[in-house]
């Protein structure tokens, strides 16, 4: 078992993922919504009138256009249809089953949650850095590897015993394998690496790490090196 210290460093709500929605992203859904010449509107102004035309339909059509554009071939047509008409009442990115899909649910209910003033769940995300100073440098190693699990385990002991991810996840921070975590963490970004430590940038949705703005300094550890 190797070593750590874990430090909370700053946390802070989004009500939207950094770059999640680009100039690019708002002509593909404004021609997906039959908009007349949307290269001649202002860069400026993209998003504006996106949100302008998606409001023009009922709020299920909407969502049909816009988990179109996010999810792609990932989804059915079916399958399409029927999650748009679960959007304006559910949390996609919690409720839904299919965990790598949470990120791309969650960025479509925001812009829709934005378009129709909050006829749409409101969706709120979670930011935090947090440093990890390995006892034993050979122990940071082991963040090389499948860094979201490893995360995850290292998160795990700053949470409560009745947070979801202890609930749900149990086996899997004890060591097990661990594949929804890389959908659990949606954006990690290393920063600030010594021999000993390294800071992470993390964003996830408050339905999984909320708790974690509680942490205080602790010691946690992984298995392996």
């Amino acid at each position: 078992m190797s070593t750590f210290t874990v430090e909370r460093l700053s946390f802070q709500h989004l009500a939207a993922l950094p770059d999640a929605w680009q100039n690019v992203d708002y002509l593909a859904l404004l021609n997906a919504l039959s908009y007349d010449n949307p290269e001649a509107i202002a860069p400026a102004e993209l998003k504006e009138m996106t949100q302008l035309a998606l409001t023009d339909l009922e709020p299920a059509a909407a969502a049909e256009v816009v988990l179109g554009h996010v999810a792609g071939e990932a989804l059915t047509k079916g399958q399409t249809e029927q999650l748009a008409h679960q959007m304006p009442t559910e949390k996609l990115w919690e409720e839904n089953p299919n965990f790598a899909l949470h990120q791309k649910f969650f960025n479509a209910t925001q812009l829709l949650y934005d378009a129709y003033n909050g006829k749409f769940p409101h969706p709120q995300a979670v930011e935090f850095k947090i440093k990890i100073t390995a006892a034993d440098p050979a122990g940071l190693a082991l963040l090389d590897h499948e860094p979201a699990a490893a995360l995850l385990r290292l998160l795990a002991p700053g949470l409560s015993d009745r947070a979801l991810l202890h609930r749900l996840f149990g086996d899997q921070l004890a060591g097990g394998e661990f594949p929804e975590a890389a959908s659990i963490l949606w954006q990690l970004t290393p920063s600030e690496k010594t021999e000993t430590s390294v800071v992470y940038d993390i964003i996830s949705s408050d339905y999984w790490l909320e708790e974690f703005k509680y942490a205080d300094t602790y010691e946690a550890t992984l298995p392996g090196a």
